[in-house]
């Protein structure tokens, strides 16, 4: 049985989860909650890869090579793109390949700017508020969908 290939995508900051504001982000580290990921992902049946970047055009250009690889799914947390950038929501719109978007903290409850996802809305949905079980969620969205 071939396992479905899903694309962990990280955003701007997260290489810092740990360091950057713990109170809020959690104490983990990017590369503990990417092992998690990876024991949870064989649960499922999944084989996960991981990217991460604090450039915009770093990301598209990821997104887009998920899209030549013939990736099943993507999990992405686009951190601060995600209320702004146009070129993102185009570029993971443009792939057609399942998406959820995550977030560690829930950006409905933290400053006005962030309540607004553009991104979103080209995604199969949006989790957040439950950490980097968040990721997990997807994950397991992802498979059910997948099967």
């Amino acid at each position: 049985m071939n396992k479905k290939a899903i694309a962990i995508i990280n955003g701007p900051n997260l290489n810092f989860l740990g360091i950057r504001e713990p109170g809020l982000y959690g104490a983990e580290s990017l590369e503990v909650i990417n092992a998690q990921i990876t024991n949870d992902a064989e649960k499922y049946g999944l084989q996960v890869s991981f990217f991460q970047s604090n450039h915009e055009g770093v990301l598209l250009d990821y997104i887009q090579q998920c899209y030549h690889d013939s990736v099943d799914g993507l999990i992405i947390n686009p951190g601060a793109f995600t209320h702004y950038s146009y070129a993102l929501r185009d570029a993971i719109a443009s792939v057609n390949i399942p998406c959820i978007e995550v977030h560690l903290s829930n950006i409905h409850s933290r400053e006005e700017f962030r309540h607004k996802s553009v991104t979103a809305p080209v995604c199969l949905g949006q989790i957040c508020g439950f950490g980097s079980f968040g990721y997990v969620l997807a994950l397991e969205v992802l498979a059910r969908k997948l099967k």
